[in-house]
């Protein structure tokens, strides 16, 4: 059909001239209508959550991210038995590495298990070797003094920070005797020694000592051991310290 006199068909809407466009690419007006059904699922699409659009929706908006709805039928079940939680959360921390009677009673206590609960399920776990402070006090002795060669001093004041008790302190750390503990002290020595060939002796003798020190050897054993390697090394004068033990 012609068109009528005088009509002139609408000049087409122009792209933005900065813009790129590649075939279908939808309009300005089409982009809303696009924008619109992706955020309005059909009735009858399933989202995410496999359910309709519409009644996903409904029923997403009274959800707690943190558990069910008060007043839900979820929220009205029975509540966890204290025991069986102090157990779990006992295993869970035996599972991870070997702990102290102390350390499994702060972690029962940070998780708001009663006291008397606590207590029973600590008990019990004593009774049949899940938790033994003396075995846990000798292994820890002798991997931290192998590992990292640390004195006894050192060892008993880790044992200390984690609950065990003294006497089981003690007992553990006398297992360490005194050749054992200057065997490691100079093997300390001789590991760091060569590191300090820049330095004047004077320097050299207290970064050793300090070293030693750290890990809980005392004054006198630390300065005898590294007296004793600088001057098999031929060092210059060394400083002329005293100590009381």
């Amino acid at each position: 059909m012609n068109a009528p006199e005088g009509w002139r068909r609408p000049a087409p809407r122009q792209a933005d001239p900065g813009a790129e466009t590649f075939p279908g690419d939808a309009g300005p007006a089409q982009e809303d209508d696009v924008a619109g059904a992706a955020e309005t699922p059909a009735s009858g699409e399933a989202t995410e959550d496999g359910r309709s659009g519409r009644r996903g929706r409904r029923r997403g908006r009274g959800r707690s991210p943190e558990g069910p709805t008060p007043g839900s039928p979820a929220a009205q079940g029975p509540p966890a038995d204290p025991e069986a939680v102090a157990r779990e959360i006992c295993l869970r921390q035996l599972s991870f590495s070997p702990k102290t009677r102390a350390q499994l009673a702060d972690a029962l206590r940070r998780k708001g298990v009663p006291d008397d609960v606590a207590e029973r399920v600590l008990s019990r776990y004593s009774e049949v070797g899940l938790i033994d402070d003396a075995a846990f006090a000798r292994a820890w002795v002798e991997s931290r003094h192998v590992g990292r060669g640390l004195a006894r001093r050192a060892l008993a004041a880790e044992l200390r920070r984690r609950g065990v008790a003294d006497e089981t302190v003690s007992e553990a750390v006398e297992e360490l005797g005194p050749e054992q503990e200057e065997a490691a002290a100079r093997e300390l020595v001789a590991r760091r020694l060569p590191g300090t060939r820049n330095l004047d002796p004077v320097k050299r003798t207290r970064r050793l000592m300090g070293m030693l020190a750290r890990k809980g050897y005392s004054g006198g054993l630390a300065y005898r051991v590294v007296r004793e390697a600088l001057e098999a090394e031929g060092a210059g004068e060394l400083p002329d310290l005293s100590f009381d033990d």
